[in-house]
């Protein structure tokens, strides 16, 4: 067997352009270092019981403010970690299925900024949610992609809340359904404990919401961050290319003679896919959503 082969694969997988298999890899990989921090402290107390509590500390969201600020990446990276094998099952297969249907009709780069902003604004629930309820000074904890995922999966539901899936022995149910469903089982598990969890859903959910409703109105509130990844991409992008030679070739003496060009289909369709990926389905004019009807059929 290839040792390399399950590196290729990663790679493979990463470099398909799609920022819910980054997610995911993300994910899965802090919950991982995670879990075998936590393993090895379960074991061997003293030296590893620090380093475990000391990277737990320093990833999960703190409510007291006074440690937030301290602490103010917590906001960011609470929404990366798990502890629990349920609790990361259930998250990524949700990101997995919602964050390819959003892509799919709005495009790759909107995927992160409404992960984050999901994620940001259940996070400042959390701790409103526990800064009005319990008395000063106390610090609770959180962890967890909730938030974001339901972000997405409310998104997609306004986006399209008549899109049907098949769910397992249900069968098919619309979006606007499964996302009212999820919000209101949310709500009477209050009860139950996890209040400052359960509503950061619901903080999630509603930036899922206003996400969908300002955007088709002309804002997009994931737009900031938009900039600033591309504003990274393209330095990143010119450091590479300085380090390039550039290389002009001479100039043949030999005459071309230029034919008609006969259109690309192959060409143009990987054009307008390309498009999808990145813009989503809605970018596409009618003319190239004609285009694209026409020749699909023909392959």
């Amino acid at each position: 067997m290839n040792g390399t082969s399950f590196q290729s694969d990663i790679r493979y997988w990463l470099k398909q352009e799609n920022a819910v298999n980054h997610l995911l890899v993300w994910n899965i990989a802090i919950f991982v270092v995670l879990g075998l921090l936590r393993l090895v402290s379960l074991s061997y107390f003293g030296v590893s019981d620090l380093v475990f509590m000391f990277s737990y500390n320093q990833i999960v969201l703190h409510s007291e403010l006074g440690v937030f600020l301290r602490k103010p990446w917590g906001l960011i990276t609470y929404m990366f970690a798990h502890l629990n094998v349920f609790h990361i099952f259930f998250n990524m297969l949700n990101l997995f299925w919602f964050g390819n249907l959003f892509r799919s009709f709005l495009g790759n780069k909107r995927i992160l900024p409404l992960y984050l902003l999901g994620g940001i604004t259940g996070g400042l629930v959390y701790m409103l949610c526990f800064h009005l309820l319990l008395p000063a000074g106390t610090d609770t904890t959180m962890l967890g992609a909730s938030a974001s995922v339901m972000a997405l999966l409310v998104a997609c539901a306004t986006l399209m809340p008549n899109y049907e899936i098949g769910l397992l022995l249900i069968g098919s149910v619309r979006l606007k359904w499964l996302a009212l469903a999820v919000i209101v089982l949310d709500l009477i598990s209050i009860p139950q404990g996890n209040l400052g969890g359960i509503l950061a859903h619901v903080g999630g959910a509603a930036t899922g919401f206003i996400y969908i409703k300002l955007l088709q109105n002309g804002t997009d509130l994931g737009q900031p961050f938009i900039w600033c990844f591309e504003a990274i991409a393209n330095l990143r992008s010119g450091n590479r290319s300085t380090t390039k030679r550039s290389f002009k070739p001479k100039k043949s003496p030999l005459k071309v003679v230029k034919k008609n060009i006969v259109e690309n289909k192959q060409l143009r369709l990987d054009q307008l896919l390309d498009k999808i990926n990145e813009r989503g389905i809605e970018s596409l004019s009618a003319e190239e959503k004609a285009w694209l009807d026409k020749h699909s059929q023909e392959q």
